[in-house]
Order: structure tokens, then C-alpha cells, then sequence
């Protein structure tokens, strides 16, 4: 999927990740520090998004995950089969470079990343999401997410609503 100016890639070594500057310390150490280990121990994929010039805008992970069915709200737990858990996406991390805020590249990357979730072929319920304070969770839930009941700010969309888009 590209997304003008940008394009997304995989993270490789050829990127600089050095260059990258979010709002987050956390978000930057990891890109910096973890992110090609996640990548190369298969826990985790890591997505860039890439200007012209070749620097990392933004970038998100997305692992394998599992949501307990009690965790659920009852209305949606009903109508799933009664497996302890339900198979998920999870995004693990989502970040924009300062000099990119307000171009609406948080939420192509978050399309970007339910897109490639739905279009999978191993199978996954929902795509789930840990927000790191109420601000990112104000965020998911403008886009649909539902959060957990015991768990506000761990935030779950049913990938069948991606794909009816």
C-alpha cells in the first residue's frame, strides 16, 4: 500500500533508523534498538513508512496474538465458538516522526495495518491494540476500536468490519 508521499516497506537494515524522532522516548528506542531483533526472532513485523528521501516517517508492529472470550464484551462472545481464546492481531507499537504530525499518517498506518490483517491468511477474529494512555485510546476508538471491559486501555476491532469497508 502506498500512501503519496510515502510509501510502506518492511523494515530493513538499510533504513535509518537513527533519524527517527517521535513524541516518545520508549517509541524511539525501540525502532532504534529492537525492532530488527523482534524482526529477525519472528515475534514481531515491523512496517516503515518512507518519504522521497528515504527516511522513516512512521512505522508500527504487528505479532501474533490471542483475546481471552470472557474479556469480550458479551454481545459480540456470544456469537464466537467457545474456545478459551479467540486468535488476534496485535499491534504492538505505532509511532510518527514529529516532522510528519498532523498529516494524517497515524491513521493511514493504522488502515494500512487492519488491511494487511484482514487480507491474511491465517485467520484472526480481531486486530487488538495496547493504547499507552488515554490520549492513544481516544485515538483507537475514533477508528472504531472497542476496549476491554476490565481493561480500558487495551482496545480490540473485529477484522469482519475491515473487510465490509
Amino acid at each position: 500500500m502506498s500512501i503519496s508521499p510515502f510509501r510502506i516497506a518492511l523494515l530493513d537494515t538499510k533504513h535509518d533508523r537513527a533519524a527517527f524522532n517521535s513524541d516518545s522516548l520508549p517509541l524511539n528506542r525501540y525502532l532504534l534498538s529492537q525492532a530488527s531483533q523482534d524482526v529477525r526472532r519472528r515475534v514481531a513485523a515491523c512496517y516503515v513508512t518512507l518519504t522521497d528521501e528515504q527516511r522513516i516517517a512512521g512505522y508500527y508492529t504487528l505479532a501474533s496474538a490471542s483475546i481471552p472470550l470472557s474479556d469480550l464484551p458479551a454481545r459480540i462472545g456470544k456469537k464466537l465458538p467457545r474456545y478459551p481464546t479467540v486468535p488476534a492481531v496485535r499491534m504492538g507499537r505505532l509511532a510518527v516522526d514529529q516532522a510528519s504530525k498532523g498529516l494524517g499518517l497515524g491513521g493511514a498506518l493504522l488502515a494500512d495495518a487492519l488491511d494487511r490483517a484482514a487480507r491474511a491468511e491465517i485467520a484472526a477474529f480481531a486486530m487488538m491494540v495496547d493504547a499507552k494512555d488515554d490520549v492513544a485510546a481516544a485515538f483507537y476508538r475514533h477508528h472504531g476500536f472497542i476496549a476491554l471491559h476490565d481493561s480500558p486501555l487495551t482496545l480490540f476491532l473485529p477484522l469482519a468490519t475491515v473487510r465490509n469497508y
